[in-house]
């Protein structure tokens, strides 16, 4: 926020040409009024500036809908049911552990470079800097991580690890990884106001790896420990059983609404929208830099969707939606870190990779027989780490300097000329996140399974979630039968 006008009657007062006394009065009437103005200008900016900020958290939150259509129909129509409900419980939960944990833990300043140590239950808020708006806008990024981690783990979980985990997940495990790249206290965060890593700090404009990688990984320990769902890779070595999901509509749709919140998911990261670039009054500022940041994500998505579709016929003989799908949401994971220091040509490079580094992820998840049934691990993780390479590697100095300003020598991306240094940074960020989730959400996970509590038995997962654990399928075909044969047990399901 830039600094309010002041104006002096005792200097104005020598300009007025009167009486002294009359100057006296004059002078004070105008700087009056002057001050009235100043600060009328000054809320104003400050309301523009929620207010961009209220939008782009709203948009944010839509993804949560995107999530949970992409989830309903990358799953059997028997399971749809139990993952939008494990969607809502993402952002109800996250929402409750957020305010009383998460949020300070990530933001409560001041503190130490590990853990946020104020604002628990939002207590001393609002205050400069750290408003209403900005609880909610962190919010939408914390419960977009959770609801990457339950597509990897669908069609076999039991609903109370889905609320354990949510709550973890939210509570502790993210906000304390977002504290060390997004406070002005992290340890690893470009912010410090010294003992920056690196001379540099880490660029993780808008999460590759602070939301991406993190909900990637706590998926991916959470589907190792659980292991493929039943019958996914049969008992023959080498074969396989494709269990395509029920609904490529909703996969679309599930896209589509993605797409739109990642508006405001990557530019919303500005936070202000009213600042100025050099001298005021230039049509170029942060809203320039806010629309350019638009266009790398939009180029970067559709760059890694057009190389899906045409990579995955090569490979399969089909034009598959569902891919296309996945290859878009994979360069949009990718461009999420550097999309505010790169020009758009570079964010077409980051889309192009992140389409092959998917492909690449899914290879392997087959060969080792890893069941992920919305490829969440290798979308969110694979693709969130190569991002943040990406950024390392083409971050633009100017735009270096205007996101990140008060270091004009501040490290740059290697292939742009600025060194290694901000590589360097990048791949610590890469390594802790990693270390961090894994120690964290593996231990989770696996003290969940030894307490029988990750995995539902055999029998109601052959039968369907959605009938064993919810009282019936979402797809209703018949008002005749509750699900129920009268005893409390389940019917037989006749093939």
């Amino acid at each position: 926020m830039a600094a309010a006008l002041t104006c002096s009657a005792a200097d104005l007062q020598p300009l007025l040409g009167a009486t002294a006394a009359n100057a006296t009065l004059l002078a004070g009437f105008i700087c009056d009024r002057f001050d009235v103005i100043s600060n009328k200008f000054a809320d104003t900016a400050y309301a523009v500036d929620s207010t961009y900020l209220l939008f782009s958290a709203y948009l944010v939150f839509s993804m949560q809908l995107g999530f949970a259509m992409l989830c309903a129909g990358s799953v059997r129509a028997k399971n749809t049911m139990n993952i939008m409900l494990t969607n809502v419980l993402d952002a109800a939960a996250g929402g409750l552990f957020y305010y009383l944990f998460g949020f300070a833990l990530a933001f409560g300043t001041p503190s130490n470079g590990f853990i946020g140590q104020h604002f628990f239950g939002l207590k001393q808020i609002p205050q400069p800097g750290f408003d209403y708006g900005y609880f909610l806008f962190q919010w939408a990024f914390a419960i977009a991580a959770a609801g990457i981690t339950s597509g990897s783990i669908a069609e076999r979980t039991q609903f109370v690890a889905y609320m354990i985990y949510s709550a973890f997940l939210t509570g502790l495990v993210y906000p304390i990884v977002s504290h060390w790249f997004w406070s002005s206290d992290g340890w690893a965060s470009p912010a410090r106001s010294d003992g920056l890593l690196f001379g540099s700090g880490v660029m993780d404009f808008a999460g590759s790896g602070v939301v991406h990688m993190v909900g990637g990984i706590a998926g991916l320990w959470g589907a190792l420990i659980e292991g493929p769902r039943i019958g996914r890779f049969g008992t023959d070595p080498g074969r396989k059983l494709i269990m395509r999901g029920h609904s490529a509509t909703l996969v679309v749709l599930g896209t589509f609404l993605l797409w739109f919140g990642w508006y405001g998911f990557n530019p919303g990261s500005f936070v202000t929208i009213l600042k100025a670039y050099g001298e005021s009054g230039s049509y170029y500022g942060q809203w320039s830099a806010v629309g350019r940041t638009a266009v790398t994500t939009t180029l970067a998505g559709c760059t890694a969707a057009l190389t899906t579709l045409f990579v995955r016929r090569m490979q399969t003989g089909h034009w598959t939606v569902t891919d296309v799908c996945n290859g878009l949401l994979g360069g949009f994971a990718a461009i999420t870190g550097g999309c505010a220091v790169v020009d758009p040509w570079a964010a077409v490079i980051c889309g192009f990779v992140a389409a092959f580094v998917l492909i690449g992820f899914n290879k392997l998840a087959e060969v080792f027989k890893y069941d992920d049934p919305l490829e969440a691990a290798q979308l969110h993780g694979g693709c969130g780490a190569w991002g943040i390479i990406f950024t390392g590697l083409f971050a633009k100095q100017a735009y270096v300097n205007e996101v990140y300003p008060g270091l004009p020598d501040r490290p740059y991306g290697l292939l742009m000329g600025g060194g290694w240094r901000l590589l360097a940074a990048h791949v610590v960020q890469i390594l802790t996140v990693t270390g961090w989730v894994s120690v964290t959400m593996g231990s989770l996970f696996f003290v969940l399974h030894k307490l029988q509590l990750l995995r539902i038995p055999e029998e109601e997962e052959m039968a369907g979630m959605d009938l064993t654990s919810h009282g019936g399928f979402a797809y209703a075909y018949t008002d005749k039968d509750d699900g129920l044969n009268g005893k409390g047990e389940f019917p037989v399901m006749m093939d």
